[in-house]
């Protein structure tokens, strides 16, 4: 097979949605030679429309496409309105009501089209350096010495080529084609669903001034999902078990139908709307078996971002912060590596463990948030236990659901310093997660989750996301030699300088 001229860069990037542009943005911003292979031409469709402050006024600053972003004329999203639990009516959250968001202007987010918003971090990413390839797809990973050396892919115009990179980064999605090259893709056998969701235009809209929120709604055999995109368009989402499936085999169309009319709620705010048929809207899809955990973030040379590593639920619009976060970290790590300051293994095993503690909250909440016979102040509670705070009313549920559970509450006012606000809460966790740390009450609580009704494949999957805690350098106090904290730009991961205790970091 002819590839024809070989080429050789510092990183080539597979996949060019929110999780693989973030990665290459950063990189590239470092000075080094990056090249994204996206296999489709952009603007394109994708689901995950409900965005979080911690991406808007995070991620996107670092970026540098905060500007563009509010320029966008995305639906401003103050919170989320969920009728849920044992309470009959719904009820609603808002994100300045959480200290440090509040503060620092960062209570809310945007509700946003993802063709137009994966388009603009990808033009993003053009213009900071980035050699961005679309409509070219990679066929096989190349390994040399049981490490991944070179991509072949089929660029734009049906040629077979080949690149060479020190790091390959999957950031391809759920569909990825490379994931078993680092270890396995369990599926968790708690969180079975299945999601059907189309596109509605002239829906009705919450109050002022939620009339931006997200809204979610139990049902007899679900959920539903009701995102406002535009004052016109909706996206209407049903996750039901998967014990239900039988009820919308057939025509897609005409399932989702029946499942609006068994959720009063929804039915009522459809009342005068007309489904979309026509263009990226016109589909009602279906996806199922969403929820899973690679054994595995990273082998030599390769590095799994997004998707391509995990996902867990639409429920809390965590996957698209979960992307853009892994980039970050990942960004972190191999910006790292090529500028020679950390060997690899202490860099990628650095960002898989914090990569799994941030996910891994998201699952300890969802397993709680999913008991559908408790009222709101204990998903509340069970908020606070999650993140090891004594927060009051419902504070904690805020930051976890804004993006920003495990970052302190000045996390926003940090702009330079923004991964240092990371690191600051992965070592309050890492802290918490030593027994000899640990208050009674809250022993008492992990003994509590950790027994939920699972059989031994549920927990196999849950010790998964958190097996970065075992085998791994953890993460010290800031007096360690041994600490990692970002660097002042928040590009790579650095010593962390002795300090005395109770100094900032």
């Amino acid at each position: 097979m002819n590839l024809g001229e070989n080429e050789s860069v510092d990183v080539v990037v597979l996949g060019g949605g929110p999780g693989g542009a973030t990665l290459a943005t950063l990189v590239a911003l470092r000075g080094h030679r990056v090249v994204l292979l996206e296999r489709h031409r952009f603007p394109r469709y994708q689901i995950g429309e409900s965005l979080l402050p911690s991406t808007i006024h995070g991620i996107c600053r670092m970026l540098g496409v905060y500007q563009e972003v509010e320029n966008a004329a995305f639906m401003r999203k103050a919170g989320g309105t969920f009728r849920w639990g044992k309470q009959p009516e719904p009820w609603t959250f808002a994100f300045v009501d959480a200290p440090g968001l509040r503060e620092s202007g960062a209570g809310f987010a945007y509700q946003v089209e993802r063709s137009k918003f994966d388009a603009l971090l990808l033009d993003n990413a053009k213009r900071k350096g980035v050699d961005v390839r679309e409509q070219c797809s990679a066929s096989k990973l190349v390994q040399d010495g049981g490490r991944v050396a070179s991509v072949q892919y089929t660029d734009d115009t049906g040629r077979e080529r080949e690149i060479r990179a020190r790091f390959v980064v999957d950031a391809s999605g759920n569909q990825s084609r490379f994931f078993d090259l680092v270890g396995e893709r369990v599926y968790s056998k708690l969180f079975q669903n299945v999601a059907m969701f189309g596109y509605f235009k002239n829906g009705r809209r919450l109050p002022a001034p939620n009339q931006g929120n997200i809204l979610c709604v139990a049902f007899e055999l679900g959920w539903f999902w009701y995102i406002p995109l535009t004052a016109e368009l909706t996206s209407v989402g049903a996750v039901i078990a998967k014990e239900h499936a039988s009820k919308i085999q057939g025509d897609p169309e005409a399932g989702l139908l029946r499942l609006v009319q068994a959720c009063p709620l929804v039915r009522d705010y459809l009342a005068e709307a007309t489904r979309i048929t026509e263009g990226q809207y016109g589909q009602v899809r279906v996806r199922k078996d969403y929820s899973y955990c690679n054994t595995r973030f990273w082998a030599p040379g390769l590095a799994l971002v997004g998707d391509s590593a995990c996902f867990i639920d639409p429920v809390f619009s965590s996957g698209v912060h979960l992307a853009t976060y892994s980039g970050l970290l990942g960004a972190r790590s191999i910006n790292s590596c090529l500028e020679g300051s950390m060997d690899e293994t202490r860099a990628m095993e650095e960002f898989e463990r914090r990569y799994r503690l941030e996910f891994g909250v998201y699952y300890d909440f969802l397993m709680a948030f999913y008991d559908m016979e408790q009222n709101t102040d204990s998903y509340f509670w069970q908020a606070r236990r999650v993140l090891h705070t004594e927060e009051t009313k419902n504070e904690a549920f805020i930051r976890l659901v804004a993006g920003v559970g495990t970052a302190p509450a000045d996390f926003f006012a940090m702009r330079q310093g923004i991964g240092a606000s990371f690191s600051t809460a992965v070592q309050a966790i890492d802290a918490d997660s030593d027994p000899g740390n640990k208050t009674v009450e809250k022993e008492a609580f992990e003994q509590a989750v950790h027994k939920v009704r699972l059989d031994d494949q549920v927990s196999l999957w849950r010790d998964l996301i958190h097996q970065g805690l075992e085998g791994v350098p953890p993460v010290e106090a800031p007096s360690s030699s041994n600490a990692l904290v970002p660097s002042p730009d928040g590009l790579s991961w650095c010593i962390a300088p002795s300090v005395q205790p109770g100094e900032a970091v």
